[in-house]
């Protein structure tokens, strides 16, 4: 697994042995490798430059989760190129083999409409390059590979969120000081808890069909004033609408509609998420106190 010490890979490691799995997470730092071995896993030293290292333990293993990817936006580009250049040598090796790819990527931004499983993403979007990786994984499928993607909603919540974009969200809420939200607020976030996020990866690696595009969406869309009135009430900072241009990266993220659905994850895998609300978990102060 990469990304086995991150977010969503801690949870997942955790279910996965919980379910009698050996896991084997690439780790960049030894903070990451004693969280992994502390998890109850093994730990191999890398980066995802590391392609050798990579294919090698990707051969050894029975299934491959692909989590891990960098936040450094300066880097995006050069980060994309070699992730797609790595699942094309772990296709190679892989070929034929049936053995699972599952990897983690993100719903869809429309713009207007709900998003669905069979929807693409778009080059042009916030995260577009990253298309190019959604396309690298699917096309493992046609070579024996039982390839698939976990798609994750803008919230991946729980306690314990550092880095997450609500996590962000608050940052920069307290730095503007107001609970900020575009509009009118009524654009909506998908959401997920991690719990729920976890499980779906685990199902999709032991199951899902070859080909699959999975959705992780609990909730299908959480109106961003309502989350702007729970930070403003945990805060003390007034709910506030601002201009766009007020909001830096965030400018897009806040002032587009972007709901998807699970439906037909829920069919296919039987996937029955049971986790906390994203607003239950910001009421419960997990990311204001």
């Amino acid at each position: 697994m990469t990304g086995a010490s991150g977010w969503i890979g801690s949870a997942l490691t955790a279910e996965l042995i919980a379910a009698g799995h050996c896991v084997t997470g690439l780790a960049r730092s030894e903070a990451s490798a004693e969280k992994i071995v502390a998890a109850g896993g093994t730990a191999v030293r890398g980066d995802m430059r590391d392609h050798d290292l990579i294919v090698s333990e990707a051969t050894k293993a029975d299934a491959v989760a692909h989590l891990a990817f960098t936040l450094d936006f300066a880097e995006f580009d050069e980060a994309v190129d070699n992730e797609v250049e790595l699942i094309a040598e772990i296709g190679t090796a892989l070929e034929g083999t049936g053995k699972a790819f599952v990897a983690a990527s993100g719903t869809p931004i429309l713009l207007g409409r709900v998003a669905t499983e069979a929807d693409v993403l778009d080059p042009a979007g916030p995260a577009g390059p990253r298309a190019r990786t959604a396309s690298a994984v699917l096309a493992l499928s046609a070579r024996g590979i039982r390839s698939a993607l976990v798609r994750m909603p803008r919230s991946v919540h729980g306690e314990g969120d550092a880095n997450g974009l609500i996590a962000a969200l608050v940052g920069l809420d307290r730095q503007l000081g107001v609970a900020a939200y575009v509009g009118d607020g009524q654009n909506r976030w998908p959401a997920v808890h991690l719990s729920d996020a976890a499980r779906l990866f685990f199902l999709a690696l032991e199951g899902a069909p070859a080909g699959s595009v999975l959705h992780a969406v609990g909730e299908e869309g959480v109106p961003l004033r309502q989350v702007a009135d729970v930070i403003a009430a945990r805060t003390g900072l007034p709910a506030a609408a601002v201009d766009v241009e007020q909001l830096g990266v965030f400018g897009a993220l806040l002032s587009g509609d972007q709901p998807a659905s699970a439906l037909t994850t829920r069919q296919l895998v039987s996937w029955e998420p049971s986790g906390p609300t994203l607003l239950r978990d910001l009421e419960a102060g997990y990311y204001t106190d």
